[in-house]
């Protein structure tokens, strides 16, 4: 066995599932996209829905719909947790933010955007190899 095999199967060996509010379902499945705490409140500003979200300390892990990394490049510094397994202990993870209804997801698309945002990156499909050229206003 190799030390990256060894690395990464402890890291697969120290993930937690994070738990949901009792009463919520997950009929889309369960991801979460885990960011620098720093990011988080900027995030939470400027979304119109906020679902589930959840700190270990350093990330905050919002709850999206399984699936949510097809076709989304998600910028650095995100963390994209199949599953809703994240790298931390269970002690550690606490509530920022209980979503209403029965469902804990933040929508995956705004909070795309907002993402690309606040961390000044654009979107791929915004991004372009030829140059526009303004008009010139005179």
């Amino acid at each position: 066995m190799t030390m990256e095999t060894l690395t990464g199967l402890n890291r697969r060996l120290g993930d937690v599932s994070l738990l949901l509010p009792e009463g919520m379902t997950t009929p889309l499945g369960c991801d979460a996209v885990g960011v620098p705490e720093a990011l988080g409140p900027p995030l939470r500003e400027l979304l119109p829905r906020v679902g589930c979200v959840y700190t270990d300390g350093t990330r905050w892990w919002w709850i999206v719909p399984s699936g949510s990394e097809l076709a989304l490049d998600w910028p650095m510094p995100a963390r994209y947790a199949a599953g809703g397994l994240v790298p931390a202990a269970a002690s550690t993870l606490r509530p920022v933010h209980q979503g209403s209804g029965p469902v804990p997801y933040t929508p995956p698309i705004p909070l795309y955007l907002a993402l690309c945002r606040v961390t000044e990156t654009v979107p791929p499909w915004m991004r372009s190899t030829v140059p526009r050229s303004r008009p010139v206003r005179g």
